[in-house]
């Protein structure tokens, strides 16, 4: 009988520059190369460096990381970022993915006071979809809660499921926000889920993009479905490190989610029975199995990493380009 291994999964796992706030979108790139991300994706916010496309195509060039895909600047902050007119904003951001060779502009729906963008987003998302071959994949996202009040602030409705897209991002800290079930989300999305933000929470009314395995979310079903229905979208690591007391202890919680990640995405395979795999690719499939990107530094090293413990790095706060507060909203969130 064949010996079952554990293959190096084939699906690509970015790291979102978001995850690095409060540092900037150039470090991003450089944690990424260090720790053996696939690539990264760019949250087009504030940061000057995050909008500058021949900026970001030397970053990537320098650090051998490329742009997987692009966060268009959908947030409170990001009002002014690439005009203040929604549509030219999605257009230049399928330019950028475009022009950078990257698969997927993630976009979130229309808040509800946007009236005129509400009315012709699906049919407008459609359109673009159809004018090239870049995924415009449109993000679930939550109620907004305060106390005991909950505000509808997206339409046409935050459970993106509603509406008819063609391709879809799902969020797991925005499920987790939502109080919705995951997985039931995913079946809904069936072949269109084009996109992963990855990232845990335990149903807080913030939007908590905790480090995988830390909440209450099914990261590792999810992951593990994602391999065995052979998914060719991209997973992207979008935690919160805003609270960690150090640049060893954001790497190192950005460690552990690549590894959980890699770990959850290798499902068994079998070996071919006329050859034994080759060491390298044994080396590779053990290495994805837990062990940290990074050259040396583990990324679920027991009690001795940083961000273990009660003083998670990506616990509660607020993330990298995060909302202001609004009344009425459920805090700060990263996506």
């Amino acid at each position: 009988m064949a010996e079952p291994v554990v293959r190096v999964p084939e699906t690509k796992v970015a790291l979102s520059t978001a995850s690095v706030y409060p540092e900037s979108t150039a470090t991003a790139f450089e944690i990424a190369a260090r720790l053996g991300y696939d690539g990264v994706e760019i949250m087009v916010w504030t940061d000057p460096v995050s909008q500058d496309i021949e900026a970001l195509r030397r970053l990537s060039d320098y650090h051998q990381v490329p742009v997987l895909a692009i966060h268009a600047p959908c947030l409170l902050i990001t009002q002014r970022v690439w005009s203040t007119d929604p549509w030219v904003k999605l257009q230049r951001a399928r330019a950028a993915a475009e022009r950078l060779g990257s698969s997927s502009v993630v976009v979130h729906p229309p808040f509800r006071w946007q009236r005129q963008y509400v009315r012709d987003f699906v049919t407008g998302i459609w359109r673009m979809a159809g004018e090239t071959d870049v995924r415009f994949a449109v993000e679930n996202m939550y109620p907004w809660r305060y106390r005991d009040r909950e505000m509808l602030a997206y339409a046409p409705d935050w459970d993106v499921t509603k509406d008819d897209y063609r391709h879809f991002t799902v969020d797991l800290s925005h499920t987790a926000t939502a109080r919705t079930d995951a997985m039931a989300m995913i079946d809904r999305m069936g072949d269109r889920l084009a996109h992963v933000h990855l990232a845990d929470g335990k149903g807080s009314a913030k939007d908590e993009h905790l480090v995988p395995g830390r909440g209450t979310q099914p990261c590792a079903e999810l992951l593990e479905r994602l391999a065995a229905n052979a998914y060719d979208g991209h997973v992207v690591i979008e935690v919160n490190t805003r609270r960690a007391m150090s640049a060893a202890e954001r790497e190192a919680d950005l460690a552990e989610a690549l590894a959980f990640t890699r770990l959850h995405l290798a499902r068994p395979g079998s070996r071919p029975a006329a050859s034994k795999a080759p060491a390298s690719e044994a080396s590779r499939a053990s290495a994805s199995g837990g062990a940290a990107a990074s050259g040396g530094a583990s990324a679920a090293s027991g009690g001795t990493s940083a961000a273990s413990g009660g003083t998670s790095a990506a616990s509660g706060g607020t993330s990298a380009a995060c909302e202001s507060r609004t009344p009425g909203a459920s805090g700060a969130h990263p996506s």
